[in-house]
């Protein structure tokens, strides 16, 4: 389990992917920032804690193995990816432009340390299936990671997937949910309830594991959790909120499923995470 300073060092990474949300989407004028922003304590977790990879070999064979299936999400991903050290931090600046690898879906073919193709939703877990049954084909001991929304629950090859994943027994496949309840046309509940919602993950044989998704050591641990745990496939519901760290967006989350902030908006959203990044550095 990480430290103290390592739980800190994990906030403010966080913290950091959240700035270049911001910054990449105003710069862009295009994307989508509520769904970033929910997913990136759970994102800075993985990429800064929990999984083995490396920058500098991207296709190393014992890797672990991150599918983001809300791939329309994308701009957390590539702030992790280049926090981590995959390509310049500059490079973020390029979202969404002509020519650039950094597209509104993320595209495995055009940029290190993507191993799916995601922005058609659904589709993720099925991926991480091949990719678990191919490293016990291969006896590789690499874990599998998939990071799904709420809302792409309701898609039906998400549960043909997890059948699968059942079915094979594939212990080495860690799904987690970005529970942040809200999609483009409403809240989760009203447009298709996903309740009971662990209950239905137990019946296809899945152990279940619940967090709060914006407290990193609790992220942690649920991590190691699945990781461990043997027999079953792994899913963590990790509870969150659509906008994460931005007030205006916290409180209307539908607005901005889909919506650049304004530079003014803009500016208030640095400011606060930028301040919260400076308390935490004071009570080191």
């Amino acid at each position: 389990m990480p430290s103290k300073e390592k739980v800190l060092e994990l906030k403010n990474i966080a913290q950091k992917l959240r700035q270049h949300i911001i910054e990449m989407i105003c710069q862009a004028a295009s994307g989508h920032p509520g769904g970033s922003l929910s997913a990136a304590d759970i994102v800075a977790v993985l990429y800064f804690h929990q999984l083995k990879h490396n920058p500098k070999d991207p296709k190393w064979v014992d890797r672990d193995r991150f599918v983001m299936s809300k791939g329309h999400a994308a701009p957390v991903l590539y702030a992790a990816l280049a926090e981590s050290g995959y390509f310049p931090l500059k490079y973020l600046t390029t979202l969404r432009q002509i020519g650039s690898s950094l597209q509104g879906h993320i595209d495995m073919l055009s940029l290190p340390g993507i191993e799916m193709s995601t922005g058609s939703l659904g589709q993720g877990l099925s991926a991480a299936n091949g990719m678990a049954l191919a490293g016990r084909l291969d006896n590789k001991d690499y874990q599998v990671y998939c990071l799904l929304g709420d809302g792409e629950c309701q898609e039906g090859q998400v549960w043909e997937a997890a059948m699968t994943s059942a079915h094979y027994k594939l212990d080495k496949i860690t799904a987690i949910i970005d529970h942040n309840k809200y999609q483009i046309d409403g809240s989760v509940e009203k447009i298709k309830n996903l309740k009971p919602f662990g209950d239905k993950w137990k019946s296809f044989g899945w152990n279940v594991i619940s967090c709060d998704g914006h407290d990193v050591k609790a992220v942690c641990e649920a991590l190691e959790e699945g990781k461990n745990y043997k027999g079953k496939p792994s899913v963590i519901i990790a509870d969150t909120i659509k906008g994460k760290g931005v007030v205006f967006m916290e409180e209307k989350p539908l607005d901005y499923h889909g919506k650049a902030p304004t530079e003014t908006e803009k500016e208030v959203a640095l400011k606060a995470l930028c301040q919260i990044i400076l308390d935490k550095d004071e009570n080191k």
